[in-house]
């Protein structure tokens, strides 16, 4: 089953409702699902309803395609790649690569940004939640790829060297902002948001892409 974002949700109970009627244009469905939405959730804790109702444009693109079955074109796509491309942020001392033992550490954990947690907490990545990285995992979700010999099998031997340069940029890359290669992935944009800082992303790497990180055996 495809996950769907809350706002995509939100967004399919409103085109449900709309199409009782005669044809709703997209006018009223965005009213409809804006009241839906300020009817269902609140703000508690951390937890602020502005993550639902403060959607930006790519998110809000790509929420409405899916609601209704359709697929961005390639023009739109592209753009919308080409403007998260443009928001990474490369790191700030030039060094991808951090404590892959501390990026093992990030991906298992799932905790952070839900109303329980202190703000002052450093967020997990919750990476396991998408992904199979080590093969002695039991427990990892299937709606991203196996990232199992990520390193390895891209013929990364030294993430340092000139030959690894393309790999490594488009793995912090991918890990900082998703939608920059994918208009409408569902991987968290982890830098992009904020989920994770910039050490946290360097230390994801790392194990992504460190020879003696488990990733790789």
């Amino acid at each position: 089953m495809k996950k769907l974002t809350l706002w995509t949700a939100v967004t399919a109970v409103a085109l449900g409702i709309a199409g009782c009627a005669s044809g709703p244009g997209a006018a009223e469905i965005s009213a409809l699902t804006t009241r839906i939405v300020q009817a269902s959730f609140r703000t508690e804790g951390i937890a602020k309803v502005e993550r639902i109702t403060a959607t930006d444009e790519t998110n809000r693109a790509c929420s409405e395609a899916d609601a209704t079955g359709q697929r961005l074109d390639d023009k739109t796509s592209q753009a919308i790649e080409a403007l998260n491309f443009k928001s990474i942020q490369w790191p700030s001392d030039g060094q991808f690569l951090g404590d892959w033992r501390q990026g093992e550490a990030i991906a298992q954990n799932g905790r952070g940004l839900t109303w329980t947690d202190d703000a002052k907490m450093a967020n997990g990545g919750n990476c396991y939640n998408c992904h199979q990285i080590d093969k002695k995992e039991i427990s990892y979700g299937t709606i991203g790829p196996s990232l199992y010999n990520y390193g390895k099998l891209r013929g990364v031997v030294d993430p340092q060297s000139p030959e690894s340069k393309a790999i490594v940029e488009y793995t912090w890359g991918k890990i900082w902002n998703a939608k920059a290669y994918n208009a409408c992935s569902n991987m968290p944009r982890a830098g992009h948001m904020g989920i994770l800082t910039e050490a946290q992303v360097r230390h994801v790497v790392g194990l992504l892409l460190d020879p003696q990180s488990p990733v790789n055996q």
